[in-house]
């Protein structure tokens, strides 16, 4: 990387919290992390949390990061497209600073490794992943099949789930999708970090994750490719989309 760069964080925590898979993947970056708690993965839940990003943002402006991203992908797609981008135009407003949102990234990182019809995995109940097929569909993918753990409560559902567990149920997304070029798993919430690779391996699909998205995502908004081994496709041979 070409020097230090500091990149706040908007987290759906009610703590500031930087998602530790994010650290493991760039420990030269410094994150600036705050919270807007989250209570569910549910509208009511997210409904806590959404009018507390753009001040957020406003407060990690003022505290000099170069580049904001917020975090959460449920959190910035739940009330449509077309909220999200009038949240992301907000967000950018209020800061003047190149920003975006996991939601953004993992579109970017479909577009990246060149998927159209993708084959889903995602933590939520079916709410949540009828607002995350809309959401897709409005940036022009098409969801081959999607698989889903049914989770609701925030923090310990998805953080719960295996390595394992969310290979499994993707591998059984992309057995229903024959037609699939891409896959996706979707939701911070998941530690997925070192389920992309071996994925990759038994489908032979590229995979696209909520936190690994975000975070490469936004070492592009501060001038970086993000690219790094050994955690699937994506990170190893995509550049980060600059701002």
């Amino acid at each position: 990387m070409s020097g230090k760069h500091t990149i706040g964080l908007v987290v759906p925590f009610a703590e500031d919290k930087v998602p530790d898979e994010g650290l493991k993947m760039y420990p030269g970056i410094t994150f600036v992390p705050r919270g807007t708690g989250v209570r569910s993965l549910t509208p009511e839940g997210y409904d806590a949390a959404v009018d507390k990003i753009v001040p957020a943002a406003e407060d990690l402006a003022r505290q000099g990061v170069e580049a904001v991203m917020v975090i959460g992908t449920s959190l910035t797609f739940y009330r449509g497209p077309e909220f999200h981008d009038e949240l992301l135009e907000r967000v950018k407003k209020a800061t003047g600073l190149p920003c975006s949102t996991m939601s953004k990234a993992v579109a970017d990182g479909l577009d990246a490794v060149g998927a159209k019809k993708v084959a889903v995995s995602t933590a939520y109940s079916k709410v949540v992943n009828d607002k995350l097929t809309e959401w897709l569909k409005w940036r022009g993918f098409e969801v081959q099949a999607l698989e889903s753990f049914g989770i609701t409560d925030f923090g310990g559902g998805a953080v719960a789930k295996s390595e394992e567990e969310i290979i499994e149920l993707t591998a059984k997304a992309c057995a229903e999708s024959p037609k699939a070029d891409g896959v996706l798993i979707s939701c911070g919430g998941l530690r997925t970090l070192n389920c992309a690779d071996p994925i990759e391996k038994r489908v032979g699909l590229p995979v696209v994750t909520s936190t690994q998205s975000a975070f490469w995502a936004a070492l592009g908004l501060v001038g970086e490719s993000g690219r790094i081994p050994g955690y699937g496709r994506m990170l190893a041979e995509q550049s980060a989309p600059k701002p």
